[in-house]
């Protein structure tokens, strides 16, 4: 409405205008040289206007004409642009649906007819890596890590070659450019940070802990979690060759992450030591009722030095009383009580897992037969039971299965990432070819048919059915069937730190479902011959893996 109203106004100021220019009288005369013009006001305003209008007009056909070689490259140039374009999403296209040809062809029109664009730097990259040409990748990425809006992609794709090349000093180098480009770069630093820890540099990491932090990608309590779960880790390794540092490092670890078991076992080995008998007892009661753990009850029963089994026995109680009905508990008391001699006790606490037994429960109901009764056939039975039996929990991360805590891990890097869980693989169940404890006349009269511990698979091979008929000696445990019956760790390399022998694949960890049973030599109860030899390679095939960030730092040249 208000441009009708402005439209109206400026007629009607043309119209005054007009009317004003009309009415005025007298002549204009312009005289040059021997020319001489005589006309009114109203007709030279008309002509003056007429002869404006055409200088205009003219001007405008000039400059038209001027401009046109321009226009024509310019049109030139947005139609190779627009075909380029068009080259990169259908490339991009291709590559989603893995057409390698039409990738590749894509990718040549695109770097004919864009190749100033990003993303046919992109498209040219992903076509190579699609193809399988490395050399051509690496080129461009490394001519996107030379332009500075493609920087940190260009970076991205040089790690994930070296990551492929199995070239873990150059994926680091580059992680650790890139860290200094994009200090909020997720996987710059956890690349960076599990490096570090890998090497044992724990300054650096905690370094790259705070840079973290500081970049946003933590929040406070990830962030003291993740400094306990590093000062950790230096105080485990400091334990034997500074003890002092070491246990101020795990002071201030336990304030950061209370609930961090390896951190409180030792701190409170540290305060027992330091005759801090509550103090430590406070430290294993906290982390304790966050997650009961075997060696958080160890260290509860030895935390005052010199005490009697018997006394170990009901501090462990005590200990197992905060979290009623919790297995960890059960075991622990079942533990303590066979030291102690109170076999009673014992059973008592193992009573309710009885039922469906895992490997631990096994191990020590085998023990209990064997020590109490010296009954080797009731022994052998739960021994054999034991084979077949659920895992216990373990330190799980990404799917690999550790002997022990680590602060990252070994398949991703990632920090804190161990848990205390029953590991995704377990042994299949099948009490057809297992000897029933109960029956301990039928183990002692009949030859024991053993099963060989496989991997989890749809059907069991078709060996393993020739071996239960055969009826080889079996060798128990006698000193620790906690650990003896734990599952072996898996060796597996993180993804920059890839094996040499699986150069360009994907790293699958495996967890073999086997058992170690260790045999004790000077058992009487158990005939020490080469069968039993036998029979414990027959169950725990190549148990023992080189573990733990040395065996893996001995893999990367380290």
């Amino acid at each position: 409405m208000s441009r009708i109203i402005l439209f109206l106004i400026l007629i009607a100021l043309a119209a005054a205008g007009a009317a004003w220019v009309a009415d005025q009288s007298g002549t204009m005369v312009l005289s040059w040289s021997v020319w001489r013009i005589e006309t009114s006001f109203p007709v030279f305003v008309l002509a003056l206007g007429i002869l404006v209008v055409a200088a205009v007009l003219l001007w405008t056909i000039f400059r038209g004409l001027w401009r046109t070689p321009e226009r024509i490259r310019r049109g030139r140039r947005e139609r190779q642009q627009a075909r380029g374009h068009r080259a990169i999403t259908h490339g991009l296209l291709a590559i989603g649906h893995g057409d390698a040809a039409a990738a590749r062809t894509h990718a040549e029109v695109a770097r004919r007819l864009a190749s100033h664009d990003p993303l046919a730097l992109l498209l040219h990259a992903q076509s190579a890596q699609l193809d399988g040409d490395r050399e051509g990748a690496q080129r461009a990425f490394r001519a996107m890590a030379e332009r500075p809006d493609t920087r940190l992609l260009g970076l991205r794709g040089l790690f994930i070659e070296a990551q492929r090349a199995d070239d873990p000093a150059a994926a680091v180098t580059i992680a650790e450019e890139a860290l200094k480009h994009a200090p909020s770069s997720a996987w710059a630093s956890q690349a960076a940070l599990g490096f570090r820890c890998a090497g044992g540099d724990w300054t650096g990491a905690l370094a790259i802990l705070d840079n973290n932090l500081s970049s946003g990608l933590i929040d406070k309590a990830q962030y003291r979690r993740q400094r306990g779960v590093l000062l950790t880790a230096r105080a485990l390794e400091l334990e034997v060759s500074d003890r002092d540092l070491s246990r101020d490092t795990v002071m201030e670890a336990i304030k950061l992450a209370p609930t961090l078991i390896p951190a409180a076992v030792l701190a409170s080995k540290f305060e027992s030591e330091a005759h801090q008998i509550r103090r430590a007892m406070r430290i294993v009661e906290a982390a304790w009722l966050a997650q009961p753990h075997p060696d958080l009850a160890e260290a509860y029963a030895h935390v005052r030095l010199g005490d009697s089994a018997r006394q170990r026995l009901v501090r462990v109680e005590t200990l197992a009383a905060k979290v009623p009905g919790h297995p960890e508990g059960a075991l622990a008391v079942a533990r303590a009580a066979i030291d102690a001699s109170e076999f009673a006790r014992a059973r008592e606490a193992l009573e309710p897992l009885l039922a469906e037994p895992t490997q631990r429960v096994a191990m020590l109901m085998a023990e209990i037969e064997r020590s109490e009764h010296g009954d080797s056939g009731r022994a052998r039975a739960w021994t054999l039971r034991a084979v077949r039996a659920r895992h216990d929990p373990v330190w799980t991360a990404d799917g690999y299965v550790s002997d022990r805590w680590r602060p990252v891990s070994p398949v991703t890097g990632r920090l804190d990432a161990f848990q205390w869980q029953t590991p995704l693989a377990s042994l299949p169940s099948d009490k057809s070819d297992v000897v029933d404890a109960d029956s301990p006349e039928r183990a002692a009269s009949e030859p024991p048919r053993v099963v060989e511990a496989l991997p989890i698979e749809p059907e069991p091979p078709e060996e393993t059915a020739a071996q239960d008929n055969a009826p080889p000696e079996v060798s128990i445990e006698s000193a620790s069937p906690e650990v003896a019956a734990a599952p072996a760790p898996v060796s597996a390399a993180p993804p920059i730190f890839r094996a040499r022998a699986n150069p360009g694949k994907a790293d699958v960890p495996v967890i073999p479902a086997v058992i170690p049973i260790v045999r004790a030599p000077d058992d009487p109860g158990v005939d020490d011959g080469p069968e039993n030899d036998e029979f414990a390679e027959q169950i725990a095939p190549g148990t023992r893996q080189a573990g733990g960030w040395r065996g893996f730092l001995s893999r990367w040249g380290g």
